[in-house]
């Protein structure tokens, strides 16, 4: 049975007079009852149904039956707190060079993670990008090769089956990335020999995940976090 579109169009409009209300309110701030709301809203009870559906899928309001109960502005998640607060950090300028201590950091959980958890499938797209890596190192292109270790990492990073830590990282990789208008040689390394061997301390990398070398694989990110940054 399809919907009527007046009703979906009344239904998206009480949500929105709604949200505006709950972003403007402290989360776990209460809204009103069903009633004062459908009534500010002008709306059938079923269209308000649909309403409240909405935003409760987007995550906006919380239900509380009983005395005291009606529509609260909806408590953040652990995940969206963490979301906002990377986001923040973007808005405050943070240095890149921050961010790639961080991430450099939580490099060896993901390695251990993949050691695990990355299926042939994951090793052979992962051996896509290093090849990316290698025309670049070839061309001696720096943003192009820069650019691509990147979606190695975050490729590597996807086989964890721990959704914060992945949230985490790429949140990362995104501020470094936003941050980062050129990559510029920094004259103590001839390029394209340089990018050549970040380009074979990758695939060595890539090749001791697929064989499950822990050793091999935490002693390759310890050396790639303590030569030259990927992102001067």
């Amino acid at each position: 049975m399809s919907v009527d579109a007046s009703t979906t169009g009344r239904a998206e409009q009480a949500a929105d007079r709604i949200a505006g209300l709950a972003r403007a309110a402290a989360p776990g701030a209460r809204l009103g009852t069903k009633a004062d709301l459908r009534a500010l809203c002008g709306v059938s009870v079923s269209t308000f149904n649909e309403a409240l559906r909405l935003l409760q899928s987007r995550g906006l309001v919380s239900v509380r039956p009983g005395p005291g109960g009606g529509l609260f502005a909806a408590e953040p998640s652990p995940m969206a707190r963490l979301g906002n607060a990377v986001l923040a950090l973007d808005a405050e300028q943070t240095s890149v060079t921050e961010a790639i201590r961080i991430r450099d950091a939580l490099d060896p959980l993901l390695i251990e993670d993949a050691l695990w958890h990355a299926s042939p499938a994951d090793i052979a797209e992962m051996r896509t990008i290093l090849d990316e890596m290698s025309r670049a190192a070839g061309a001696g292109d720096p943003d192009a090769f820069v650019h691509a270790n990147w979606r190695l990492h975050a490729r590597i990073a996807a086989t964890s089956p721990h959704a914060l830590l992945r949230s985490l990282y790429a949140n990362l990789l995104d501020l470094i990335e936003a941050h980062t208008l050129s990559v510029l040689p920094d004259g103590e390394h001839p390029l394209p020999p340089y990018l050549r061997e970040r380009h074979r301390l990758h695939a060595d990398l890539v090749d001791a995940i697929a064989r499950h070398d822990r050793d091999a694989a935490l002693s390759l990110i310890h050396a790639h976090k303590t030569s030259a940054s990927d992102a001067h």
